[in-house]
């Protein structure tokens, strides 16, 4: 092999993985792919799942002779590797410089090195190509729709067999991949990062999809779900809500994009807020109404505005602070600014907490898995609204003491009203799950009997 390199040439598609096009190299030549990793020194183990299967988001890094036998390998010369995997100059300290003529190789996964991995739309790489195999490559989360054969293309890192999802029945997807272009540019010409844009209203609608198994009028992404899942999500149900969130909400999430970017939206915000006059919000909230709107939901307004905790507050906060003045600038005067905790959680890391959940039942093992999705959200709902009305009250210790003292009272007392709210739903929750009413009263600081009798009238009020 290493004698007569490049008899098969084997040309990498753009943001491959390293490891994908070694894997194609060794199919060209009849190969196992272990075979001909074998040319190289290996200075660790390949990554796996929790399961134990081999990563497909699984990627390499090589040092300068490495580099020149993948070259040799498959036919193309150095440049065109380098400017088609994102990998290839990477550095690594297990890998030595290659002074004495060594091709070595280190495993890492691909999310380590240059973002997130997902599969290639496996038609695209059989009309490239002429072969129909599996490939991995660099993708963000806004380039997951191949629009020529309409497929979302999935996570890599995740441990589920799926590479894609079909999209024939599901036009507004390949839609919003294309109205994504013009939001991406709108972006670009506010100053800001479109994908700090996409982050931020990824975001938003992630929290909504977790709101949604509570909203009785929402029919659109129930319909994509099971429409993405072949027609019928079945008994896995929580599964596909999982598998398919970032598919499902996608043309929501750049409805979202291309509002937070309109300076009519940041104008609705000042109103909405009371302007130089702070004032606790209510359920006609016009910038919560006007994206219902947006993403084509007239009712949804309420139901945003009644969620104070999570990233479109963050997102109206900075807009609102930057207005007022008075601080010192900063992140927290940055709009698009997300924290660490607002994050989404990823459909590989969901999927480990489920199956780490499914192996024990039981009130004394996991709270996620004696305690329903719906309640676990609610229950952070009001922590999240709890700790946005305080936040509120930054600052706003002058003035008249009238004002001072409606602003400080308003705000404190419906922030306790919601802790209160919080204590007695974890409380039920870990009594349903069987913990010792005892215990549960005694951390909750009430006497066992009030707490049952309102545990008690709360049952029969549901």
């Amino acid at each position: 092999m290493t004698q007569h390199p490049g008899l098969l040439r084997t040309a990498p598609l753009r943001g491959e993985t390293t490891s994908s096009l070694i894997r194609r190299i060794a199919g060209r030549y009849g190969m196992e792919a272990k075979a001909l990793r074998s040319c190289w020194q290996w200075r660790n183990y390949p990554p796996t799942y929790d399961g134990g299967g081999a990563r497909a988001d699984a990627e390499v890094l090589l040092n300068t002779p490495g580099r020149q036998l993948l070259a040799d390998l498959c036919g193309v010369e150095e440049d065109v590797l380098a400017r088609a995997l994102p990998s290839w100059g990477q550095e690594d300290a297990k890998l030595s410089a290659g002074k004495d003529g060594v091709p070595a190789a280190a495993w890492r996964t691909g999310g380590a090195v240059a973002g997130p991995v997902a599969f290639g739309c496996r038609l695209c790489t059989a009309r490239r190509t002429g072969t129909t195999v599996r490939v991995a490559r660099y993708a963000p989360r806004w380039e997951r729709v191949c629009t020529r054969h309409r497929r979302w293309l999935l996570d890599a890192d995740a441990d589920q067999p799926l590479e894609h999802f079909d999209l024939l029945d599901v036009p507004e997807m390949t839609a919003a991949q294309r109205r994504w272009a013009g939001v991406a540019r709108r972006a670009v010409r506010a100053g800001v990062e479109p994908e700090r844009v996409f982050a931020l209203a990824h975001a938003v609608v992630a929290r909504w999809w977790e709101q949604a198994l509570t909203w009785e009028r929402e029919t659109i992404w129930p319909r994509r779900l099971h429409q993405v899942a072949g027609g019928n999500a079945g008994t896995e149900l929580e599964r596909w809500r999982i598998v398919g969130r970032d598919a499902v909400v996608f043309p929501e999430v750049v409805a979202v994009a291309d509002a937070l970017l309109d300076p009519a939206m940041a104008e609705l915000a000042w109103r909405a807020s009371g302007g130089t006059r702070p004032r606790v919000r209510g359920g006609d909230d016009p910038l919560c109404h006007r994206l219902g709107e947006r993403v084509d939901r007239d009712w949804l307004g309420p139901l945003i505005a009644a969620d104070h905790g999570g990233p479109l507050s963050g997102w109206r906060g900075a807009i609102v602070r930057a207005r007022r003045g008075g601080g010192p600038p900063g992140w927290r005067d940055d709009p698009w600014h997300l924290k660490r905790e607002q994050q989404p959680a990823t459909m590989a890391g969901q999927l480990r907490v489920m199956a780490a959940e499914t192996q024990v039942r039981g009130s004394g093992t996991r709270w996620r898995a004696t305690v329903s999705a719906e309640r676990r959200f609610h229950i952070t709902q009001l922590l999240d609204e709890a700790r946005e009305e305080l936040v509120q009250l930054r600052g706003v210790q002058s003035g008249t003491t009238a004002e001072v003292a409606r602003t400080l009272l308003e705000h404190l007392s419906q922030s306790a009203d919601l802790i209160d709210r919080a204590v007695l739903h974890t409380a039920a929750a870990a009594v349903a799950a069987g913990v010792a009413l005892e215990e549960v009263a005694q951390w909750s600081r009430l006497p066992a009997e009030e707490l049952s009798q309102i545990l008690a009238a709360g049952r029969s009020k549901d």
